[in-house]
């Protein structure tokens, strides 16, 4: 069984910096990880994602040059570092895996595990 569990969010100023962290357990093979976010009224939103296989990269418009997804295979761990935090960043974060290739833009019905959440709030 897959279980995903985040940590690392908090409350930050604008300008600021977060690193959020996922634990995975339970995968085999290759998986496609990614963070997502939900602001309140507002849709799930991928935020950025990598194949565990090839290490490829994607990220949302609005994050690229700010934040940088990585993992950890050794510890199963997934990390999204996130600098120059902006109030409109404020959101629950979600960890996220399907176990095949990630592709922009992969909603999050494609994604069949994911973690508890944790909340980042960025104020201004």
């Amino acid at each position: 069984q897959v279980q995903l569990v985040e940590s690392g969010g908090g409350s930050v100023q604008a300008g600021g910096s977060l690193r959020l962290s996922c634990v995975v357990s339970g995968t085999r093979n290759n998986y496609c990880m990614a963070w997502f976010r939900q602001a309140p009224g507002k849709e799930r939103e991928g935020v950025a994602s990598v194949y565990t296989g090839s290490g490829a990269i994607y990220y949302v418009d609005s994050v690229r040059g700010r934040f940088t997804i990585s993992q950890d295979l050794a510890k199963n761990a997934l990390y999204l570092e996130m600098n120059a935090l902006k109030p409109e960043d404020t959101a629950i974060y979600y960890c996220a895996a399907a176990a095949d290739y990630c592709y922009p833009g992969r909603p999050p019905a494609r994604f069949e595990y994911w973690g508890q959440g944790t909340q980042v709030t960025v104020s201004s």
